[in-house]
């Protein structure tokens, strides 16, 4: 296996505005072990610590998982191959919320019941006595959010987690948890998981405005839209392997959210996204993969880009994209352009409205 040249190894930044630094790209281990939603392509015990093995000679540090993942399969594979590593040399991230066993009705959720059994869980899995970044996996409606951050904030306190994070949230839902974080005298949030990428830019309206307000640094999942963004189909074809074949049938297997419909997916402004992607990769000589995830690492909001891989060809082409290398301020504004989502109201009055009211002191950046 090649050497990897030290000026082609991720970079290292702050978490948000916090202490913690990660690898610029982060690996998921989501593809470990059998997948809750049965999607093919996992990687067994031994593929998977060769793929952590890899990533870590790239210099990365940072390893995102879930209790979820595999119904705790994926936190065995990881701990199973962090006891062999020097402890402090990784960021370890997992998350709680989704029931691993949905015939027990405190199994889910964010209570302080199902937070402090899940903790137990995912350490014992992970063979480690603390996690460095702990998120909640999704929004409550069930448990008061009071509960919810006050058990979390005593995981802080006893040393099972260092940081905490949120994922799949929407603007307001973020903003409360911030205001009464600091209202409470929490522990406060670092991060937020979420779903970006060139199709995916929503979020930039509500959640990453709170983000950039608050010294919250952005993780994307799914940033090649199921590999999408990496130019496996071409227009007019269907998808005919992997997880993208996987999308195009039926409406059951639709259900896993990284996993979009392959009818939401096959618009023509998608197809614009990959033209101007494969453009600027050849002009480069880059993949479109490694275009499309630098476009993300050079966002000023991304504190790391979450990967996954189930091949190493896989990992070496999309870890390629984390340093060593710069997308110009031209081929930014063109990748901006042509993925930017169309507003609706409130969002086009508001930025046709603040259009020219420009201020570098104010950290709001409309889409």
């Amino acid at each position: 296996m090649a050497d990897i040249a030290t000026q082609s190894k991720c970079d290292i930044n702050f978490l948000g505005r916090s202490g913690l630094r990660v690898s610029n790209i982060c690996l998921g281990a989501m593809t470990f072990g059998e997948h809750v939603f049965g999607t093919p392509g996992q990687l067994d015990e031994q593929g998977a610590h060769a793929l952590m093995d890899r990533y870590v000679q790239w210099g990365g540090n940072f390893i995102d998982t879930a209790d979820i993942y595999g119904r705790g399969k994926s936190e065995t594979i990881v701990g199973s191959w962090l006891a062999k590593q020097k402890r402090e040399d990784v960021v370890v991230a997992t998350k709680v919320r989704m029931p691993i066993d949905v015939t027990c009705p405190n199994s889910g959720g964010l209570s302080r019941r199902h937070i402090t059994a899940s903790i137990e869980g995912s350490l014992r899995r992970l063979q480690t006595d603390y996690v460095d970044l702990y998120q909640i996996h999704c929004w409550d409606d069930g448990a008061p959010l009071e509960e919810t951050l006050s058990a979390l904030s005593d995981l802080v306190r006893c040393g099972k987690v260092r940081y905490l994070g949120a994922s799949n949230v929407n603007g307001w839902q973020l903003q409360k948890i911030v205001d009464l974080s600091r209202e409470m005298d929490l522990s406060p949030f670092i991060s937020l998981q979420q779903q970006y990428s060139l199709i995916s830019r929503l979020s930039e309206l509500e959640p990453f405005q709170v983000c950039r307000a608050n010294g919250i640094g952005v993780l994307p999942w799914s940033p090649l839209k199921a590999g999408f963004l990496a130019g496996k189909i071409k227009k007019g074809d269907m998808p005919t392997e992997g997880r993208l074949q996987y999308s195009a049938g039926d409406t059951e297997n639709k259900l896993s959210p990284s996993h979009p419909s392959w009818e939401k997916l096959n618009k023509e402004q998608h197809w614009r996204i990959l033209e101007t992607v494969e453009k600027i990769a050849q002009t480069r000589g880059k993949t479109m993969a490694q275009v499309s995830l630098r476009w993300l690492v050079q966002k000023s909001v991304v504190s790391s880009v979450i990967i996954g891989a189930t091949k190493m060809t896989q990992l070496d082409d999309n870890m390629a994209a984390a340093s060593g290398w710069q997308l110009s301020e031209e081929e930014m504004s063109q990748l901006d352009e042509v993925s930017k989502p169309e507003l609706e109201y409130p969002y086009d009055v508001i930025w046709r409205a603040n259009k020219t009211r420009v201020n570098p002191w104010n950290p709001a950046v409309y889409v």
